[in-house]
């Protein structure tokens, strides 16, 4: 590095000397004057955060808070300027969101907490916070930060910022509210829900972007988002685009990408930042916008402000066990049917009694039932866990969104598998009827008002193999037996699609993609369905499946066109070599699956392990097969342009052309495009946005059969493309 010790001791002497000399001009000026005057600070947090501030942001912003080289002051009247009327949450918000530059959000939530304190300190506030909040910390409901046009008239705003800033606040106060109706039959430009339609079709109607010009796409426009391990689908509604990562929620302009308003969310230290969170997507409904939080909370937001209007935290409630065990998580999508909140709630591998649902009001956030998705002794199919207690009963995933039938009042979920399986091979204390596991691997049919199972389909009974059925359930009317029939179809991870009636789950017919050996035989009335007995565990003992536990397909989802029947998959070609090793019941609250299954590629690998893929639902036929070296990493987005997009962990973000698969154009992002992405339209030009950031389980495991291919970690980015004009 050069120089001496005591060179570098005397550097760190004069660095120390004007630290303090800076910090008592800066409690000077704080005792006569201040943005942040009348409010307070608490002096040992003060303490701590001017020595996280010399160690993580003196380079940039100097001695004291007095400026530096790269950053502004924090201190004085140019700070005032901008601060002055504003909360010290607006404060501890921003620099949460913004701080450092190369890596927001990356220091420890305390962190971020003493330096506001010391910031607070030298800008006005009074000592006297208390120690148990040491940091102006603000409580779920505080105020958002906010960039609009009816900010504090302390900010100094120039003729240029006065007009800019009126805009914003014009189209905020403009965006319409969401109606029961609109929802039903949402504006072709807009994008309210998780897959668009109630019916996740996952598919637009726009048609301004085509086979002819999809080629002219130019990116437009990109917003960084705080660091989250992603999979989630931005909302555009009246030419506003909602999004969430993280700790923040944030409302932007869909045509530029600027910020109008976000809420930041203060979480516990122990959840990270929220990086772990990944939901799947947000909710509209009157003038609000739903959306989970990483410390297990659905708020609902203002559309127009980013206020708070209700907070509901979805408690332990009447899960067996430990309440220490029970690690919520929010991953799904909720979904506004009938003026209910409808939400999958999953509790993690090693805690028992299962997932379950919930149902809130709307307008109040009142939690109004739930359902758990792991039968009870007693309820229907209560019987069907091999005999074992509730509290040895675990999985039954919901952690992906729903969908909704107005007409049948009727939402739609899929479950997982369950998460031990020892609960179903080992000789249990008492005996079951069978070793089922409802409702493991099930399509549930549920009344939005008030919980009630209406019908239920399971399509594999006694998974033990980790083959999750938790994906999308698609509403679709195809042609069975010569007459159009209203059906709910969905494929698990096996890559086998069922299809059954809406309104009563009668099994009808099903379509294998042929990338599994796991079931050998689907019976043609029932669809009941035969397993391999290869593939029966034994302690131990390894043995090839096909697919893996990322499944043929997992949380990427299809896209559907009604108009020509055609559902259009994101598919990896995956195997694992799976064991099983028995260990009691008891031994899963402690930690860990006691199944294994590192991947394996297919034992006819090309090389080539991602793939898209057509089929035409109603002739149960294959149109075109689209393969790649680059697993799979987004959902599908289909267009009446006739284009389909999708995008995969080399960080290629593809169109193909619907009708034959050909790729017509591609864009490399700044990380694997692992979320779903949208499309929509302002002022008459239509968008493409697709949000990059990989992280997330399925994007990460898919990664092990191309180690050449490298994505960097985090970036998560709201990319957006329209047509240039060349």
């Amino acid at each position: 590095m050069g120089g001496s010790l005591t060179s570098l001791a005397s550097t760190t002497v004069r660095v120390t000397a004007a630290v303090l000399l800076a910090g008592a001009a800066a409690g000077a000026y704080a005792q006569a004057t201040g943005p942040f005057a009348g409010q307070s600070y608490n002096e040992p947090a003060a303490g701590r955060g001017q020595a996280a501030y010399t160690q993580s942001c003196l380079r940039c912003h100097g001695a004291g808070l007095a400026g530096g080289e790269f950053g502004p002051t924090l201190t004085g009247a140019p700070f005032a300027g901008h601060w002055q009327g504003r909360s010290s949450s607006d404060l501890l918000g921003y620099i949460q969101t913004r701080m450092p530059p190369a890596g927001p959000g990356t220091l420890p939530s305390d962190t971020y907490a003493d330096l506001a304190a010391y910031i607070l300190k030298a800008n006005g506030a009074a000592p006297g916070a208390p120690a148990a909040a040491p940091t102006p910390i603000p409580a779920p409901g505080a105020a958002p930060v906010t960039r609009r046009g009816d900010e504090p008239t302390g900010v100094v705003k120039d003729a240029e910022a006065t007009r800019v800033l009126a805009a914003r606040k014009a189209k905020l106060d403009g965006l319409k509210p969401v109606t029961d109706a609109l929802l039903a039959s949402p504006p072709e430009g807009d994008w309210l829900m998780w897959r668009r339609t109630y019916g996740v079709s996952g598919h637009s109607r726009l048609k301004q972007i085509d086979k002819a010009n999809v080629g002219k796409l130019q990116q437009v426009w990109a917003w960084s988002l705080p660091v989250s391990q992603n999979e989630t689908t931005p909302l555009v509604h009246d030419g506003v685009m909602f999004v969430s990562s993280a700790f923040a929620v944030q409302a932007l302009d869909a045509a530029t990408g600027d910020l109008l308003w976000q809420y930041i969310r203060p979480l516990p230290a122990n959840l990270n930042r929220g990086v772990d969170s990944r939901p799947k997507s947000l909710a509209l409904y009157g003038n609000t916008l739903i959306a989970p939080t990483a410390d297990k909370h659905l708020v609902a937001l203002d559309i127009r402000t980013g206020k708070v209007v209700w907070d509901h935290e979805v408690t332990a409630g009447d899960q067996p066990g430990e309440a220490d065990n029970w690690r919520p998580q929010l991953w799904g999508a909720p979904i506004v049917a009938n003026g209910k909140v409808v939400m999958g709630v999953s509790l993690g591998i090693n805690t028992p009694g299962g997932d379950f649902i919930v149902g809130l009001d709307a307008k109040t956030g009142q939690e109004l039932w739930r359902f758990h998705t792991i039968a009870r002794p007693g309820q229907p199919g209560g019987d069907s866990w091999n005999g074992a207690p509730v509290e040895e009963r675990y999985g039954g995933g919901v952690w992906t969104g729903a969908s909704y039938d107005p007409k049948l009042n009727t939402v739609f979920f899929g479950t997982g598998n369950t998460y031990d399986a020892g609960t179903l091979l080992l000789p249990q204390k008492g005996k079951g009827e069978s070793a089922d596991a409802l409702y493991t691997d099930t399509t549930l049919a549920l009344d939005p008002d008030t919980g009630k199972l209406k019908w239920f389909y399971q399509h594999v009974q006694r998974d033990v193999w980790d083959q999750d059925w938790v994906f999308e359930q698609t509403l679709a009317t195809l042609p069975v037996d010569g007459k159009p029939r209203d059906v709910v179809m969905t494929t698990g991870k096996l890559g086998i699609f069922d299809v059954m009636d809406r309104a009563t789950g009668q099994y009808l017919f099903s379509k294998d993609l042929g990338l599994q050996n796991l079931i050998v035989a689907i019976d043609p009335k029932t669809g009941k369905k035969t397993t391999n007995p290869a593939l029966e565990p034994e302690s131990g003992k390894a043995k090839l499946l096909c697919p893996s536990s990322n499944g043929a397909r997992s949380w990427p989802t299809t896209s559907w066109d009604q108009d020509s029947h055609v559902v259009y998959v994101p598919i990896d070609e995956s195997c694992s070599e799976w064991t099983w090793t028995a260990r009691p019941p008891a031994e899963v609250a402690k930690g860990g699956l006691d199944m294994r299954y590192p991947p394996r590629p297919r034992p006819d690998a090309d090389g080539k392990f991602g793939r898209v893929e057509a089929i035409d639902m109603a002739s149960r036929q294959v149109l075109w097969t689209a393969r790649q070296r680059a697993p799979v990493a987004s959902s599908m987005l289909a267009t009446a342009g006739g284009v389909v997009f999708n995008g995969s962990i080399d960080r290629l973000f593809k169109a193909y052309d619907a009708k034959t698969g050909k790729v017509l154009w591609q864009a490399r992002l700044n990380a694997s495009p692992s979320s779903s992405p949208i499309t929509y339209e302002v002022d008459g030009e239509q968008y493409v946005a697709v949000i990059s950031g990989g992280g997330g389980a399925f994007d990460g495991g898919a990664r092990s059969f191309t180690p050449e291919i490298e994505p960097p970690a985090g970036g998560n980015t709201v990319v957006v493309f329209k047509l240039g004009k060349n």
